[in-house]
């Protein structure tokens, strides 16, 4: 009995050495550089979600901290030879309204915002990089705009290249605002798809914002889209799926801050690109365009909501031209959940 007794602790005991090392010094010891690789070398999720919570319960919401890099690197990362996994794009599509034969229909590209959640990891090394200023809790999405310079389907033809970088933190009214860089680049070194996500730490404190006069509200989004008539829009009516999601958008969207689990902004975005797919064709969203789109009151997303897209003319003071707007809003009290413009670049 003695002897199986001491076998047992041997063996829990070089378990627990063996998962502190795997999850905890190796990882520690990667992010030693800003250059990690997808090969089997990626830092673990146990890890990050470990560093996630210390910093969660360690700062407050709504305060920028001041950066104690001393020498190091940004906070920016390189996740090399990364490689795009079918059925991770299959649970996307399928979450997002393209369905799950998406991959494997002729002639349409990888959808838009699919780039996002090969970054998840990514994004959770950027929030919990210890020179990242804010509480990586409690973020809220509020502007986002996102680009494609080739098609994505590039990134299925060898390995690819994953950046992420933070570029700029700014105190507004109701916190503190910072813009994360995230890019895609393909085996040949071409610039595939590039995302800025702006994402809002809340101050309690924090006062109404200030309304935005007509003139600054337009120098801050590169496109205007019209006003249209009643009988130029496209409507589109759908329930929000209470349980369905994949916990694809789930757990990561939890973690990564967002407050309303069964609708997460990512989401929102996906659905809206997929009905315009479905009803203006491919075309509408094929390499190179660029999006852009604002989230509001993303906690209240449930029931019915109406997506709206409508042709308008833009222009951002170099160029204009025909772009389409879209919108998701509540169908019972029409509050706007998200706004965006797609146009050519």
């Amino acid at each position: 009995m003695g002897n199986a007794q001491s076998c047992i602790i041997i063996s829990v005991s070089a378990c627990s050495v063996f998962l502190l090392y795997a999850h905890i010094y190796r990882s520690h010891k990667t992010l030693q550089t800003n250059a990690v690789n997808y090969d089997g070398r990626l830092p673990s999720f146990g890890y990050l979600y470990f560093k996630y919570v210390i910093n969660a319960l360690c700062r407050k919401q709504g305060h920028l901290y001041p950066s104690n890099a001393k020498g190091k690197f940004d906070v920016a990362y390189n996740v090399l030879n990364c490689r795009l996994e079918t059925s991770l794009l299959r649970m996307f599509c399928n979450s997002a309204g393209y369905g799950w034969d998406y991959p494997d229909s002729e002639y349409r590209d990888i959808p838009l915002c699919f780039p996002e959640i090969l970054c998840l990891r990514l994004m959770l090394i950027i929030l919990t990089a210890s020179n990242f200023r804010l509480n990586p809790a409690g973020l809220v999405r509020v502007r986002q705009s996102l680009r494609t310079l080739q098609p994505i389907d590039e990134l299925k033809k060898g390995p690819f290249i994953l950046y992420g970088q933070v570029l700029e933190y700014r105190p507004v009214d109701a916190g503190v605002e910072v813009d994360v860089s995230l890019s895609a680049t393909s085996h040949s070194n071409y610039l595939v798809w590039q995302s800025v996500l702006t994402l809002l730490s809340k101050s309690k404190f924090h006062r109404a914002p200030r309304p935005v006069p007509k003139d600054e509200s337009k120098s801050e989004n590169c496109c205007q889209p019209d006003i249209p008539t009643p009988e130029e829009v496209k409507k589109v009516a759908m329930r929000i799926p209470g349980h369905s999601l994949h916990q694809l958008f789930t757990l990561p969207a939890r973690l990564l801050g967002y407050r309303c689990h069964t609708s997460p902004s990512l989401w929102m975005l996906s659905v809206c690109l997929a009905e315009i797919e479905k009803h203006k064709g491919v075309e509408a969203i094929r390499a190179p365009i660029s999006v852009t789109a604002r989230f509001k009151e993303t906690d209240s997303v449930s029931g019915k909501v109406m997506i709206k897209i409508w042709e308008t003319a833009f222009e951002d003071g170099q160029s204009s031209g025909q772009g389409l707007s879209f919108q998701m809003e509540q169908q019972r009290t029409r509050v706007a959940h998200v706004e965006g413009l797609i146009c050519r670049t």
